[in-house]
């Protein structure tokens, strides 16, 4: 009997008290990766769901997207400034204040989404500006401070505008472009010309959401078409001291320019030049042209070349111009958006 009831303590012991003591003594936390598991300390409930520990302070996340680094290529400096105030900036720069207010919102969400992008992919420096992921300039995108765009334009300017950019920011705050849940590199130009390209023909890298798309009403534009006009010496000139082993001269250099290849959206990507091989934007480059969609005609009689564009910039992307002539129509930014950058959804970031 004894022995039986020995046995019965020990089952007890074993079952019920030891699993207590290692209970109350070991704390089993979920097994995370390290961003899950900082993310789990800011953010762990207590007493339920919902009622999260009180803290002072903004998660990591929250402070890398309330600010961003800029660099200034004129003072070499780098800025840190506040990403919505940052935008306001953009959207001044790039787009005239004069646009419709859904073209301008559509600019804010372009302008934060490139800028978050950027910071994505150079988080310890771009390769062309190492101390920040971003500058001031067109190689990225155009910033201009409050100071700088009264001094540009005016005091005038400012309290009629900047009330309006204020507005077209603000009311589409933290609002980014996806494409498959991730967030997007939103090209945009000026003008198209009627058809923006599709980025694998400027920048020899397809994207799914960079494709042509047509861009009415943008007539208005001051550079929708643009005339060059050269005499047959200039423009020979011009090339041959370009091109070296091209020997052009003006019995026969007609006859040695060919078109050799079009983009679908109408844009010159290759020419043979007295055998060299030239691209389209060596020759936009060449003769600072707007686009690459241009025409090139030999008046014989008055002795004249003239090179006609459509469009000003590389076309990919949002045309600005075609996002104005939109909004005009009564389309809202997220149709504007949707139209220029295919299969993309608005979302919050």
């Amino acid at each position: 009997m004894k022995k039986v009831t020995t046995y019965l303590i020990a089952v007890l012991i074993i079952t019920i008290f030891i699993p207590t003591v290692i209970v109350k003594t070991f704390n089993f936390e979920p097994q995370l990766s390290s961003a899950e598991k900082e993310d789990y300390k800011e953010n762990r409930t207590i007493d339920g769901p919902g009622k999260k520990e009180k803290s002072n302070s903004k998660s990591k996340k929250d402070k890398d997207i309330e600010y961003i680094q800029v660099y200034n290529p004129d003072t070499k400096k780098v800025n840190k400034i506040q990403l919505e105030e940052y935008i306001k900036g953009v959207v001044a720069a790039e787009m005239p204040a004069r646009f419709h207010i859904e073209a301008l919102k559509a600019q804010a969400i372009a302008a934060r989404t490139y800028a978050i992008s950027r910071n994505k992919k150079y988080s310890s420096g771009n390769p062309a500006h190492k101390k920040a992921p971003i500058c001031s300039s067109t190689h990225c995108q155009v910033y201009l401070s409050l100071e700088e765009l009264e001094e540009i334009h005016g005091e005038k300017w400012v309290k009629k505008y900047w009330g309006k950019i204020g507005e077209a920011v603000d009311s589409t705050k933290n609002l980014v472009i996806n494409f498959d849940g991730e967030i997007i590199e939103p090209l945009y130009h000026s003008t198209s010309g009627g058809k923006t390209e599709d980025a694998i023909h400027v920048f020899a890298t397809d994207s799914p959401y960079l494709k042509s798309v047509d861009s009415p009403n943008e007539e208005e534009a001051p550079k929708y078409k643009e005339n060059l006009t050269f005499t047959v010496e200039e423009f020979i000139k011009i090339i041959n001291k370009e091109y070296k082993d091209v020997k052009l001269k003006k019995d026969n250099f007609f006859d040695k320019i060919k078109l050799v290849e079009k983009s679908p959206s109408g844009r010159v990507k290759k020419l043979a030049i007295d055998n060299t091989m030239v691209s389209g934007s060596d020759m936009r480059d060449l003769f600072e042209l707007n686009s690459t969609n241009f025409t090139i005609t030999y008046d014989k009689k008055v002795n004249l070349i003239e090179i006609e564009t459509q469009g000003y910039g590389h076309g990919v992307g949002m045309s600005q111009w075609g996002a104005n002539g939109m909004a005009k129509e009564g389309k809202t930014y997220e149709e504007i958006l949707k139209h220029y950058y295919s299969g993309v959804d608005i979302d919050k970031m």
